[in-house]
């Protein structure tokens, strides 16, 4: 099979471990910067470029896209679905998951776990905004921060005015949060391939940190999840559309919290941890799924 892979950087982890996993198993990677391919919108014979040549036809394309090209990324994505490539995860799931705001109420319309959150525009409405999450401590998110960034714990009343005011000042979205303090700084990664939980970790944050992403000096080890981890991690990538996701859970004493379905999750943490080659457990299932214009959505919203 023909596979592209649509990555700024051929040279990181996941990446890499996409290659290997491909010329493995016998297919033909091409690794594409989503931001050098451009598209031919014609509806008799639609096209994509890429540094000044029509690309080929590719039987599947796996999106590893990040937050900040996600506008542009899944437009190339699309455009290879309206070609005919079987896509990893469609551009619509991708786009659903990474509107924070949007993913929740999704997954709360489907009875997901979720951490008492709020949304409010107006500073007059900072006082209800923390009493409706259980008042402080209480965790206020930007909706456009990636990987611990813009996350910020309000550990009074006081302080948590001051940082929800600040950032409504500044006309930044942001989320305000219940802290779940029995999690003790720590989630669980599930990472879902088809409606199964391949592989899950712990993640714990360094001392004196609430976040516990890898990125911000946080550990992974190796965990057992209950079964109803399992069924929430499962679920929540299903309300997204995602046929591999990243879930992120929170241990809480009413059962598991989702914090966010994370469409590209990175392949190093959770190998590392585990031990398992997710790279050729993606690749096996598209070997298994791919079909010309095989996607769920049919060009819906």
């Amino acid at each position: 099979m023909k596979i592209a892979i649509l990555s700024r950087n051929k040279n990181l982890y996941s990446t890499r471990r996409l290659i290997e996993a491909c010329e493995k198993r016998g297919h033909e990677p091409m690794v594409l910067d989503a931001l050098r391919t451009y598209m031919d919108i014609a509806s008799n014979k639609p096209e994509a470029h890429f540094k000044g040549k029509v690309l080929p036809s590719f039987d599947a394309i796996i999106p590893r896209i990040g937050a900040s090209v996600t506008f542009y990324g899944t437009a190339v994505l699309r455009q290879f679905e309206v070609m005919g490539s079987f896509p990893l995860n469609e551009s619509v799931a991708i786009s659903r998951s990474r509107d924070k705001l949007r993913s929740l109420q999704l997954l709360a319309r489907k009875g997901v776990g979720l951490p008492n959150t709020g949304f409010a525009n107006s500073p007059d409405d900072v006082q209800d905004l923390i009493k409706m999450v259980g008042g402080a401590p209480l965790v206020v998110k930007l909706l456009e921060g990636t990987q611990g960034i813009g996350v910020v714990l309000a550990e009074t009343k006081k302080a948590a005015e001051s940082v929800i005011e600040a950032f409504m000042g500044l006309k930044a979205n942001i989320l305000v949060q219940e802290y779940i303090k029995e999690s003790s700084g720590a989630d669980i990664r599930c990472l879902v391939i088809d409606g199964k939980v391949v592989a899950a970790m712990k993640r714990q944050a360094q001392v004196g940190e609430f976040r516990s992403n890898l990125h911000r000096g946080g550990s992974a080890t190796l965990i057992k999840i209950t079964p109803a981890e399992r069924a929430t991690a499962v679920k929540a990538a299903n309300v997204m559309g995602l046929n591999v996701a990243g879930v992120d859970l929170l241990r809480s004493a009413r059962g598991p919290l989702v914090m966010e379905v994370n469409s590209s999750p990175g392949l190093k943490g959770i190998e590392e941890a585990t031990g398992k080659d997710i790279a050729d457990m993606i690749i096996e299932f598209i070997e298994k799924t791919a079909k010309p214009h095989k996607t769920k959505t049919k060009g819906k919203g």
